[in-house]
């Protein structure tokens, strides 16, 4: 290991993997958050040091695709594609590794040097499953660490193959699309090896090419200055490219891709993942059947939202009287305080400042104190996911995505 070095770690993840409790476990709380160049949300970064390597830790915000729908989501692929890190590390869910392996294969056509660490083994144990990281490193191609942040396992293991990853060119194994696609990309690559890409691998751009991902062109133009969509060669290709796949059938490009991934990462979990059934699992699954299907999942929703905001108004009623009956009694007090003071100040005191204070107080508090902590329940029972995943496809064809519904 050579003395002075340091080591620019990015880590990424889905949302509500334990990212967070990895960085803070690795660095000690010893973070600082800040709006980055460019980036509209807030990353945090820390850093420790193990040995003489010095170790800076970029954690980035939750995203389940480098195909950016959101303002976090930008921020995550910008990290990722353009941060400058010598390794990024993906943490995984070991009881949801299939939804976890769509963005580490997105990533390791960004960079070979990754780290996969699969989080919450211990939950995944409990609830029966099983993930070997052996066959899953072989699958892959990069180093797999299995980790239980919360208890402090695997993680000494995490830095050494962080370590090993920086110093060596690591060899994944790529995703295999359908002939057509890989057609496309034949034609495209070469004319994007040309252009000055900087750092992106040409078959990650000519990808975002294909599905017509405009955030992620303008940042590659903006970070790199690869002026792609104004270079003649690579339009022809491109032209050339579509004009292929359209004669081979396929419309939908993006859909292609998307299917292509997650298929390959059904099989690597498939290989590499067992599971023990349980009672408890089968229920889950009949719950989330019931909570997105269209038929079912839309009228629950309704119905839930309706009784979390009658909840709020009816129970906000009585708490809202009663501290407004205080506040009354109050002002009685402070005005027979307050006689010897002039008019005017006696009337911008109590009338004003004390009357409008106590007036949001009575009306704001009550409702906000029944609304968060209700909604709170609604998310720790993992309800809200589900039902931003049934508004996706409506909230898409406004250019939203799901996640944005409950805020707006």
């Amino acid at each position: 290991m050579r003395e002075g070095r340091t080591i620019a770690v990015t880590l990424a993840g889905n949302p509500n993997v334990g990212k967070s409790t990895v960085f803070n476990a690795l660095t000690g709380l010893k973070q600082h958050t800040g709006n980055w160049s460019g980036k509209t949300v807030t990353s945090a970064r820390g850093e420790f040091t193990r040995g003489n390597v010095r170790y800076i830790v970029t954690d980035v915000p939750g995203t389940y695709s480098l195909a950016a729908q959101s303002p976090d989501e930008e921020a995550a692929r910008d990290d990722i594609c353009f941060g400058g890190g010598d390794v990024t590390v993906v943490v995984c869910d070991a009881a949801c590794l299939e939804r976890g392996l769509g963005l580490v294969f997105q990533t390791l056509e960004v960079t070979g040097r990754v780290v996969v660490c699969v989080n919450l083994m211990d939950e995944a144990e409990k609830r029966g499953v099983a993930v070997d990281t052996g066959k899953l490193e072989k699958l892959l191609g990069v180093p797999v660490v299995g980790a239980s942040a919360r208890a402090g396992e695997g993680l000494d293991r995490l830095v050494e193959k962080i370590e090993e990853a920086s110093a060596r060119d690591l060899s994944p194994l790529p995703v295999r699309y359908p002939p057509a696609v890989e057609d496309a990309l034949g034609v495209l690559c070469p004319a994007l090896g040309q252009s000055c890409i900087g750092r992106l691998p040409a078959r990650f751009l000519a990808l975002r090419l294909l599905e017509g991902d405009e955030g992620m062109l303008a940042a590659a133009e903006r970070y790199l200055g690869a002026e792609v969509r104004r270079d003649e060669t690579v339009q022809d290709a491109l032209e050339q490219a579509l004009w292929l796949l359209e004669d081979e059938g396929v419309h939908d490009v993006r859909a292609e891709i998307a299917a292509a991934v997650y298929a390959r990462a059904a099989q690597t979990v498939n290989a590499a993942v067992t599971r023990a059934e349980s009672g408890r699992d089968a229920l889950q699954r009949r719950v989330d059947r019931l909570l997105t299907r269209r038929a079912t999942g839309f009228p629950l929703m309704i119905a839930l939202l309706a009784a979390v905001f009658y909840l709020t108004i009816r129970g906000a009623n009585v708490p809202s009287a009663l501290l407004e009956e205080l506040f009354t009694w109050f002002g009685g007090v402070l005005r027979s305080l307050a006689e010897p003071l002039p008019p005017f100040l006696r009337g911008a005191l109590l009338d004003g400042v004390y009357g409008t204070l106590s007036s949001v107080v009575a009306v704001m508090l009550p409702p906000m104190a029944v609304f968060f902590p209700l909604f709170t329940l609604l998310e720790d029972i993992g309800y809200l996911p589900r039902a931003a995943f049934t508004l996706d496809s409506l909230f898409r064809r406004a250019g939203a995505c799901g996640k944005q519904a409950l805020t707006m």
